[in-house]
């Protein structure tokens, strides 16, 4: 079992920057490759970025490509995402998800495969 609590949302202007932070506890953090997923209002929950568990593949949506950046301490048993040049339509609530994964280079963008969620953090760019 693992817990995850996410943090660092808020309000932000068009064209602004919001780190978000995701604090794991419980089992080792580091068997864990990790995703954050984020869900509009009346849509469904869609893939943003993943990571691996040694940190060493990373994978992002089309839409946020280069404007958003994951990251992971495994010292800290936290993972990043960056997000720079924020849009209106990044407007959603970011949840981070932990999956157990044997390779240190698997990394999963499928909601489906994640075992483990946080309760989200809301995140809102404004006009």
């Amino acid at each position: 079992q693992v817990q995850l609590v996410e943090s660092g949302g808020g309000l932000v202007q068009a064209g602004g920057s919001l780190r978000l932070s995701c604090a794991a506890s419980g089992r080792t953090f580091s068997i864990y490759a990790m995703g954050w997923f984020r869900q509009a209002p009346g849509e469904e929950r869609e893939f943003v970025a993943a990571i691996s568990r040694s940190g060493g593949r990373t994978s992002y949506a089309d839409s946020v490509q280069g404007r958003f950046a994951i990251s992971r301490d495994n010292s800290k048993n936290t993972v990043y995402l960056q997000m720079n040049s924020l849009k209106p339509e990044d407007t959603a609530v970011y949840y981070c998800a932990a999956v157990f994964t044997v390779s240190n280079i698997v990394l999963r963008k499928d909601r489906r495969d994640y075992d483990y969620w946080g309760q989200g953090t809301q995140v809102t760019v404004s006009s």
